[in-house]
């Protein structure tokens, strides 16, 4: 940890060489680089920082164009005035946090499901915890790799043997690790895990081929999503924590037509048949990834009704003891609870809700659960729910309900999938910070 003035100023500094690199023209005023006068030295810590700010406005000016509509500092003419730390630190992370500080390594997440479960989804509320907008990577072809500020997203289809119709020749599903390439996944896993770019395959979901290659530069955070994060033990060793979405049969299936029928344009015969195409595999190679996981997300029928098949119970299991990660509980950690919350602080509809916790073992292992079943009606009184738990991650009371309003619409918002994966999303923030040793700022618009 950096003095908070140290911090300060060698954000000021990546400023100033920005500017000085888009254009040779460029200025920045000495002023600005110096503390303030009785500033108060001091470690950044995660409960917040203590309030600075600079001197003079900063005055950065250019001769070429090199505003950004995304800025929120002022521009006056090619002049962007930078007039408060808040806006400092915005300039600062656009420009820094793509790229890794020196010494920095990424720390990688690796998110394990079949297909059809709400990765992309999951992965979206994970970028989003780190600021800045989620976006495809922008090569002006098509790519399945989701970039943010900090984030890379790495699909691992992307590391397909065959293409579609090698397949349909060899006989074998995606999920048959022969039609997957663990030794280049391994290589390209390990180099961006030390810094480094790749160059990596791209599998084309919309006509299933295998296209050009993407570089990918690492970034902070390096997410990978897809069927075999953990299958391979040279790229599960590389994993700093490992999630896993565990989808029952008959959730997945209705899942998958809401996906493949609606967005893709197959019939629901056809998704049925490849369900019961990819079982045998899936049973193989997949579901038993599981085990390895550090937190997983069950996701089931309800039992609040019978054959009710809109309702979800979820469970949030995770490992106790791990390095870095501290399991959230609901009221009181260690002890088994149900609660079905007071109708007039929550709304929420027949057949009911029921939140619970409760002690277990997973693979052997001990592991807390927290769970939910039931939807509901009404995001913006979450935080009612958001009160009764602890160690979520999140940097303020009321970000859990923030964000999940945010995904207002998106599957799994009302319901425990949407408010399990916001809270997992929250301590891979928390995971990232504790490893990396720095402090990722809160969203201060959405904390006023």
């Amino acid at each position: 940890l950096l003095p908070h003035t140290s911090a300060v100023t060698m954000l000021r500094t990546v400023v100033a060489l920005v500017g000085l690199a888009a254009c040779a023209d460029a200025f920045m005023s000495p002023a600005a680089f110096a503390p303030i006068s009785g500033a108060r030295m001091s470690a950044v810590s995660r409960s917040g920082r203590p309030a600075v700010a600079l001197r003079n406005a900063a005055t950065l000016s250019s001769a070429g164009a090199m505003g950004s509509g995304e800025l929120k500092s002022s521009f006056q003419g090619n002049v962007l005035r930078i007039s408060s730390e808040a806006e400092l630190d915005t300039v600062a992370r656009q420009v820094v946090s793509m790229a890794l500080a020196k010494g920095q390594k990424p720390v990688v997440i690796g998110l394990a499901a079949d297909s059809g479960c709400g990765k992309s989804t999951f992965m979206r509320r994970v970028t989003a915890c780190f600021g800045g907008e989620v976006k495809l990577n922008p090569i002006g072809r098509e790519t399945n790799t989701l970039i943010s500020d900090m984030t890379t997203v790495i699909c691992l289809d992307d590391y397909h043997s065959n293409d579609r119709n090698g397949r349909k020749e060899s006989g074998l599903t995606a999920l048959n690790p022969k039609e997957n390439n663990f030794d280049l996944m391994y290589e390209q896993v390990k180099a961006l895990k030390e810094g480094k770019s790749v160059k990596k395959p791209i599998y084309n979901h919309v006509n299933g081929t295998l296209d050009e290659v993407e570089e990918i530069k690492p970034t902070p955070i390096v997410i990978f999503e897809g069927l075999h994060p953990f299958y391979d033990d040279r790229v599960n060793e590389l994993m700093d924590f490992r999630i896993y979405v565990d989808i029952t049969p008959e959730v997945k299936f209705n899942w998958k037509v809401q996906r493949d029928v609606e967005e893709r344009g197959w019939t629901v015969e056809q998704v049925e048949e490849q369900i019961n195409q990819r079982k045998p595999d899936f049973d193989a190679y997949i579901d038993p990834q599981k085990e390895k996981a550090d937190a997983i997300i069950e996701v089931l029928p309800t039992e609040l009704e019978k054959d009710n098949k809109k309702l979800l119970k979820v469970n949030y299991v995770q490992l106790n003891g791990l390095p870095n990660f501290t399991p959230t509980t609901l009221f009181d950690g260690g002890s088994d609870i149900e609660w079905v919350p007071n109708k007039d602080k929550l709304t929420y509809s027949k057949p009911g809700l029921k939140l619970f916790q409760k002690n277990d073992k997973w693979a052997g292992k001990d592991a807390t659960v927290i769970g939910m079943d039931g939807n509901f009606d009404k995001l913006s009184e979450l935080v009612y729910v958001e009160k009764a738990f602890g160690e979520t991650g999140s940097k303020f009371f009321g970000e859990i309900t923030q964000k999940m309003v945010e995904y207002d619409g998106q599957p799994g918002s009302s319901d425990g999938t949407g408010l399990f994966q916001t809270i997992c999303s929250l301590k891979v923030r928390e995971i990232y910070e504790k490893i990396a040793k720095v402090t990722v700022p809160a969203d201060e618009k959405a904390k006023k």
